[in-house]
C-alpha cells in the first residue's frame, strides 16, 4: 500500500478535520488566567480521549499548574516523540475581534479560507495536523509508521513553569525516542515550507539606578543632585558601537560565522528585506553593519532595550529630579553563547559605569541559551525531500529569530535532538485578536506530517 492511499484519506476526511479543530478551538484553555483552569483540564482530558479513539494509550498526567498529555504507540523503526501545546493566550482585548473568539467560524478571505478564532494556529491548530496525519494512516495502514510518543503541554503561553521538572521526573520514560517533532513554527512563505535550526536564546535583564534617596525639585538641585535617567542614558548607550557591535565584554564568545551552504540557501529564498522593512514604515536595517537583514534576525544575537522608566511621565509636565530609573534589557542569543556568563558581564559592565553616589539593584527575567539543530543528521535532509514533495517550492532550513525554550529543554534535559515543522504564516494574528489558520496551511499540514513520517520511518 503506498502513501498516496493515505494522502487520499486526508483529501476525503478533511472536513471532518476541521470539525474536529473547532471542537478543541472551543474549549477556551487560557493557561495564564487561573479561572479558565478547569477548561485547561478540559482541553487535556478531550486530546486524551482523541488520541485513545486512534488507539494511543494516553492520560492526562497532573502537574503543580495544567495538565501534560501523554501518550505512545506502535513499535519498531525509529522512535519519535511529537510536541504540541494546548493552552492558549488571553483574548483581551475582546472588544477587537469580529466574533466570540472560542466559537470557531470558518470564512472566506481573499488567500482563501480560514479558520478563525483564538488557539486556531497557536498551537491547536498545528498539534491537530500530526494528530489527524496519525488518524489517517491509522485509518488506512491498520498500524503505525514507526514507534510514536506524544507529549502536549497546558502551559506554554505562561511560560512553562511545570515542563523541567516534569520532564526531569519522567526522564527515563521521555528521553527513550530519537527525535523530538515540533510543531509551533511557521512557513517562510505560503508556497515555501521551512524547517526551523536555529533558535535565538533570551537573556531578560532589569537595571535600576538610584541616587539621591528621594526625588528633587530640578530648580532646587539641578547640576548638583546626579541624575539617575542621565546615568542611565549613558550606560544604554554604550551598549552598542558605531557599527551596531554589542559592547558587553566577552559577549560574541561562541557566535559562529554562518556556513556558506547556509548562506547559500538563505540568499536563493528571495527574501524582500527592503519590504520586510517598509512594512512597518522603516527603511534602514539598524542591526550590525556589514550583515543581511535575515542574518539578523536569524543567526545574530541582539541586545535590545525594551521599556524604560523614571521621574514623572504622567500628563503634563513636573520638573522632577528622580531618585530611581530603571530600564528592562533582553538579549537574543545564537550559537553557543552563555546567558549567565552574559549577565555576570552585563552586571558588571553597568557597575563599572556608575559615578559616585549611585547604587544599582538587578532583577533577572529568565536566561536559556540557543538552539542550533545539526542537519547533518540524514533525518533532517529525508524531512526536507518530504515537505518539498508536498508543497510548490523545495522546503529550506530556516532560522528563527525568536526563541521556542522547548527545544532546549528536550535537549539539555533528556538529550533529544529536536526537529522544527510548522505551518502558520505571518499574518495568522497569533497573540492578537482574530487570530486564524488558513485552511490550506491545516490540510498542507496533515499531508506534510504524513509524507515527513513515511520518510523518517523509513
Amino acid at each position: 500500500m503506498t502513501i498516496d492511499a493515505v494522502l487520499a484519506h486526508v483529501d476525503d476526511n478533511l472536513d471532518a478535520a476541521l470539525e474536529r479543530l473547532k471542537a478543541l478551538v472551543r474549549i477556551p484553555s487560557v493557561s495564564t488566567d487561573p479561572a479558565f483552569k478547569d477548561d485547561c483540564q478540559a482541553a487535556a482530558d478531550w486530546l486524551v480521549a482523541d488520541l485513545a479513539s486512534l488507539g494511543v494509550e494516553a492520560e492526562a498526567r497532573q502537574t503543580p499548574g495544567h495538565p501534560m498529555v501523554v501518550g505512545h504507540a506502535g513499535d519498531g523503526g525509529p522512535h519519535l516523540m511529537f510536541y504540541g501545546h494546548y493552552d492558549v493566550q488571553p483574548v483581551d482585548p475582546l472588544e477587537l475581534w469580529h466574533h466570540d473568539p472560542f466559537d470557531p467560524i470558518v470564512e472566506d478571505t481573499p488567500a482563501g479560507k480560514v479558520i478563525r478564532a483564538r488557539g486556531a494556529c497557536d498551537d491547536k491548530g498545528q498539534l491537530m495536523t500530526f494528530m489527524e496525519a496519525c488518524r489517517a494512516w491509522s485509518a488506512v495502514k491498520g498500524d503505525w509508521p514507526c514507534r510514536l510518543s506524544f507529549i502536549f503541554e497546558g502551559e506554554e503561553e505562561s511560560g512553562s513553569p511545570s515542563l523541567v521538572p516534569f520532564l526531569d521526573a519522567h526522564a527515563e520514560e521521555l528521553s527513550q525516542p530519537d527525535l523530538a517533532l515540533i510543531c509551533d513554527t511557521g512557513l517562510f512563505d505560503r508556497d515555501t515550507p521551512a524547517i526551523t535550526t536555529m533558535l535565538r536564546g533570551l537573556l531578560g535583564e532589569e537595571v535600576t539606578v538610584t541616587g539621591p534617596d528621594k526625588d528633587l525639585h530640578s530648580g532646587m538641585y539641578g547640576g548638583a543632585a546626579i541624575n539617575p535617567i542621565r546615568v542611565l542614558a549613558r550606560i544604554i548607550a554604550s551598549l552598542h558601537d558605531e557599527s551596531g557591535r554589542i559592547t558587553v565584554p566577552g559577549f560574541y564568545d561562541g557566535v559562529d560565522e554562518l556556513p556558506a551552504s547556509v548562506r547559500s540557501q538563505w540568499e536563493g529564498l528571495g527574501f524582500d528585506a527592503d519590504g520586510f522593512l517598509k512594512a512597518v514604515d522603516l527603511s534602514e536595517p539598524a542591526g550590525e553593519s556589514g550583515r543581511s537583514v535575515l542574518e539578523m534576525i536569524w543567526s545574530r544575537p541582539t541586545c535590545e532595550v525594551n521599556g524604560i522608566n523614571g521621574g514623572y511621565t504622567g500628563e503634563g509636565f513636573k520638573t522632577v529630579l528622580p531618585s530611581r530609573a530603571s530600564a528592562k534589557v533582553s538579549f537574543r542569543l545564537v550559537g553557543r553563547q552563555d546567558p549567565f556568563a552574559i549577565r555576570r558581564s552585563f552586571r558588571a559592565m553597568v557597575r563599572d559605569a556608575l559615578p559616585p553616589d549611585c547604587s544599582v539593584e538587578f532583577g533577572s527575567h529568565g536566561a536559556g541559551p540557543a538552539s542550533v539543530m545539526s542537519t547533518d543528521d540524514p533525518a533532517f535532509e529525508a524531512a526536507r525531500r518530504a515537505l518539498s514533495d508536498e508543497w510548490p517550492n523545495e522546503a529550506a532550513f530556516v532560522g528563527s529569530g525568536g526563541s521556542i525554550p522547548i527545544a532546549g529543554y528536550f535537549r539539555e534535559v533528556l538529550g533529544l535532538p529536536s526537529m522544527l515543522i510548522g505551518f502558520g504564516l505571518d499574518d495568522d494574528q497569533i497573540h492578537s485578536p482574530n487570530e486564524k489558520y488558513d485552511v490550506r496551511s491545516f490540510h498542507k499540514g496533515i499531508r506534510s506530517w504524513v509524507r515527513v513520517l513515511d520518510a523518517l520511518a523509513r
